[in-house]
């Protein structure tokens, strides 16, 4: 507080009209706000300290991120004293929905979940740190990417829980949809998170089909796993159903019920069934991806169901299903939600342990049954395909027609995350050709670039055919289509001219993903991945070749200009070449670029010509 001394001076001078110095007048200010030291004299040079600031500014934030901090409480957690996975899903859904709900300007509800894999437990005391923020945003819906760790307050550890990605939807008045703005990234890690939105879109769209496409393939009949001195446990006796009745704190702002709470009760039934079958508490470790059909208001009774659809070496299936009804059961229930999580159950040493058979019930059952095991192979690939980082991921991984989905992804999102990295450096330039070079810890990669005067959709339309390649690149003999996957996934099987220490030419065996642009902005891609196939092992006449991430990018720039890119993560064999065009001491590169710009600008009036014959 201000001392009586300086309140006496102030009164003195101000009855006998004495001019106050500005700075004494702040003192006195500051003193009556608790300052109680005296006005310092700046010293020379020093800058003056703007009103307000208390640090120097931080670099500006995603403007839809949002965080969230929660402390762990007893009344958060189960019996072993860890949080439940129910609340860590509420919370993980109110950030993301906030996040929407920052972009969009208007109420936003959960559309969709993608697989969830849980590292680590939480215990009491500790702390969640939740980071969301929008990656992309579609026409009326938008992909909000989820980062969960927590923290030990005693210790300062920090540790990742789970990487989550939720798409909601924005509702306009009386549950319109919204058309959204675009979204511009800043960072290079938002801008590889937009770009790969557009990619795990495509996948979500097609997880349906590819789960058919699985159990077509699959043997009709049920084969229950044989385990010594087990004893098959009956479905039915996990069978779990539970009714819960939506009051306002369950709800969100405009009455419909939380997507974070619907799965939470879904977590609480679906613990009930797997304890039933172990006769232990279960740890959940994955949430397998899904998909909310419809709103559940205030006032709705939800019913929940629950049963292990299979149970393997050492983890567990629990279907669980949410169905809505209001106040009269004359009406048919709605069908709020299907969801599959996989339940393990540990040892003192953390360990997962042997868990007991499960006998399915004929009919529906058996159905699950398969379809469980279906989607433990699904969400193997998903896991070691999709999630896997570059360096972890075999350079040839098997393709067939299960994975065949997530490979496409793994190939096409590979190349959009090396097309966004932001430390590109030019390396050489000759007339309209330019090379960039991109050193990263374990790998060189380049991309040439060039503008040609060719529309953006001819120019890949031809350079996504590897049959023509070597019309323009020296480097391939041959390239013969083995297996045309869907309209846009082809698999070759490549000759190149290029001879092997071995004195043999090599071949390769490439997976081609083509996309076009998802939106304005987007360029034409055409990836390629070496993959493995039974039908084409490899021959002693050859040397079995490999490439781990390559392909084109072309942009529009005119109507009739575009500005095609060629990317290539260097593999150790192809290393030596690379280096030496990159140190001027041979312009190959540039020389199969100009070929290839030859080629295009030879080949866009034939093609002209061909699409007006269709």
């Amino acid at each position: 507080m201000l001392s009586f001394f300086w309140l006496r001076c102030l009164l003195k001078m101000v009855k006998e009209n004495i001019v106050i110095p500005e700075e004494i007048l702040n003192f006195c200010c500051n003193g009556l706000q608790g300052s109680t030291s005296p006005p310092r004299a700046r010293e020379p040079g020093e800058r003056e300290e703007a009103p307000g600031a208390m640090a120097s500014p931080s670099p500006a934030r995603n403007p839809t991120e949002v965080q969230m901090s929660q402390l762990v409480l007893p009344c958060h957690t189960n019996h072993r004293g860890e949080l439940s996975t129910g609340q860590l899903l509420k919370w993980i859904d109110t950030a993301a929905c906030l996040s929407a709900e920052r972009h969009a300007g208007c109420p936003c509800v959960t559309a969709s979940m993608d697989d969830i894999y849980f590292e680590h437990t939480i215990s009491v005391g500790q702390v969640v740190n939740i980071k969301a923020k929008v990656n992309r945003a579609f026409n009326s819906s938008m992909e909000v990417g989820i980062q969960v760790s927590y923290e030990d307050l005693c210790s300062g550890k920090h540790c990742s829980i789970c990487k989550a990605y939720a798409t909601f939807v924005a509702q306009g008045p009386a549950g319109s949809k919204v058309k959204l703005k675009p979204l511009t990234p800043q960072t290079e890690e938002e801008k590889i998170e937009h770009s790969i939105a557009a990619e795990r879109r495509r996948m979500r769209l097609v997880h349906k089909d590819t789960l058919k496409d699985l159990l077509t393939r699959s043997p009709r009949e049920t084969e229950l796993e044989t385990r010594d001195g087990s004893v098959a446990v009956p479905a039915e006796k996990t069978r779990v159903e539970s009714v819960e009745l939506v009051l306002p704190p369950h709800a969100n702002h405009q009455g419909n019920t939380f997507g974070g709470q619907i799965m939470a009760w879904m977590e609480n039934v679906a613990t009930i069934a797997a304890s039933r079958l172990c006769h232990a508490h279960p740890t959940l470790r994955a949430i397998e991806m899904f998909h909310f059909r419809g709103p559940s208001q205030v006032g709705d009774r939800l019913v929940l169901k629950a049963i292990v659809n299979n149970a393997f070496k050492n983890s567990m299936e629990v279907g669980v299903c949410a169905e809505a009804y209001g106040q009269e059961m004359s009406v048919s229930r709605r069908h709020i939600n299907s969801a599959f999580m996989t339940f393990v159950v540990l040892d003192q040493e953390g360990q997962p342990r042997s868990l007991p058979m499960v006998a399915p019930e004929p009919g529906d059952g058996e159905r699950r049954y398969r379809e469980a095991s279906a989607r433990k192979k699904i969400r193997l690939d998903r896991k070691y395909v999709v999630s896997c980082k570059q360096t972890e991921v075999p350079l040839s991984v098997p393709w067939d027609q299960s994975n065949k989905v997530y490979l496409s992804y793994n190939n096409v999102s590979a190349l959009k995350t090396l097309v966004a990295k932001a430390n590109w450096a030019l390396a050489r330039e000759k007339e309209k050709v330019r090379m960039y070079t991109l050193e990263e810890d374990k790998f060189l990669s380049f991309r040439i670039e060039m503008s040609v005067r060719i529309a953006a959709g001819r120019a890949f339309s031809l350079l996504s055919d590897l049959r023509r390649r070597h019309e323009w690149d020296s480097h391939y003999a041959s390239a013969e289509l083995v297996q045309q996957v869907d309209d846009d996934d082809m698999i070759y099987h490549v000759v190149s001219q290029t001879l092997s220490r071995e004195n043999k030419p090599q071949d390769f065996v490439i997976l081609a993903s083509r996309r076009k642009p998802c939106s304005k902005g987007d360029p034409y891609v055409v990836a390629f991945r070496s993959v493995t196939l039974p039908t084409h092992p490899a021959s002693a006449d050859f040397t079995r070749g490999e490439t781990l991430c390559s392909g084109f990018c072309i942009w529009p720039e005119s109507e009739e200009t575009s500005k095609v890119a060629y990317y290539n993560q260097a593999t150790p064999g192809y290393l030596n070449y690379v280096t030496t065009n990159v140190a001027g001491l041979s312009s190959n590169f540039c020389a199969t670029f100009e070929a290839c710009e030859k080629f295009l600008l030879k080949n866009k009036e034939d093609l002209i010509m061909r699409l007006q014959d269709l």
